[in-house]
């Protein structure tokens, strides 16, 4: 299945008194790759400012831009249109021998340790171990997924994205983050390289064509079992076509969305949007 996916993403900061200056970084931009065509994409900033665009360590679309003149609001919109398709079969994942070579170890280091946000306690690692049982890495690292899951309520406002993963697990409560994030942690664990994806979510996938919805912010993994696997752990399935790749890093602080500074005093109040339209 291929969908054509239309997202609008406004992020609006309004500042109690005017500010003289802000120092932004946006990773708001997919990028083309195997299953997932950018058709066009756009990133606009008002006030209007230079920017200048590179390619970050972990491979994600960086736009950075400043605003060097007084002023008491900023709004960015990033609009994309992206064709998106179903992953194919997983043929042949490979087994723990191979995971365990000092080869992969090696090349897949980062994706092996964790951060202060993805590091879990004691009891995740046992649940994970348990998990796993005798089975292979990618029944293992499913089957952990579901065993996590059983016992994370998805609740928003109970935690922030920095939140760390041992904390989320106390509450047993978050959002796709903090699950991302105790996913990553519990499939190092046991061996498994492991990764966080930020992205959006079409949520209805049966919406009509030409139908605006209201879409997310999403996170979800993927790990190695021979080739990278997406898995969304929120919602209990393999991605797929209604998901659009953002950026990839240990955790949320690799691929925050946005993040920046400003010259001035007081506090700034966020407002964040999306909006998806599915065109085929």
């Amino acid at each position: 299945m291929t969908t054509r996916l239309r997202v609008v993403h406004t992020t609006s900061f309004r500042y109690a008194v005017p500010v003289a200056a802000s120092y932004n970084e946006a990773r708001m931009t997919p990028v083309s790759e195997a299953g997932q065509t950018v058709l066009s994409t756009r990133l606009t900033v008002q006030p209007q400012t230079w920017s200048t665009h590179y390619q970050d360590y972990w491979g994600t679309a960086v736009t950075v831009f400043e605003v060097l003149a007084p002023h008491q609001s900023l709004l960015i919109t990033a609009e994309h249109l992206v064709e998106v398709a179903d992953a194919g079969e997983l043929i042949a994942p490979a087994g723990w021998d191979v995971l365990r070579s000092e080869s992969v170890r090696d090349a897949l280091a980062e994706d092996l340790s964790d951060t202060a946000t993805t590091v879990v306690p004691d009891d995740v690692v046992a649940l994970a171990v348990e998990a796993a049982g005798e089975l292979g890495p990618q029944e293992a690292a499913a089957a952990i997924c579901h065993a996590l899951r059983e016992q994370i309520r998805y609740i928003p406002g109970v935690t922030s994205v920095h939140t760390p993963a041992g904390e989320a697990w106390a509450a047993r409560a978050g959002v796709c983050q903090d699950i991302a994030h105790l996913v990553v942690g519990a499939l190092h664990s046991v061996g498994i390289p492991a990764r966080y994806v930020s992205g959006y979510l079409h949520p209805v996938p049966d919406s009509a064509i030409g139908e605006t919805v209201s879409g997310e912010s999403h996170a979800w993994v993927e790990w190695w079992v021979g080739q990278w696997y997406a898995y969304d752990p929120t919602n209990s399935a393999p991605v797929g076509a209604h998901h659009v790749v953002l950026g990839r890093g240990r955790c949320y602080d690799d691929v925050a969305p946005l993040r920046g500074i400003y010259a001035g005093a007081g506090a700034a109040e966020l407002k964040a949007q999306v909006q998806i339209t599915r065109e085929a």
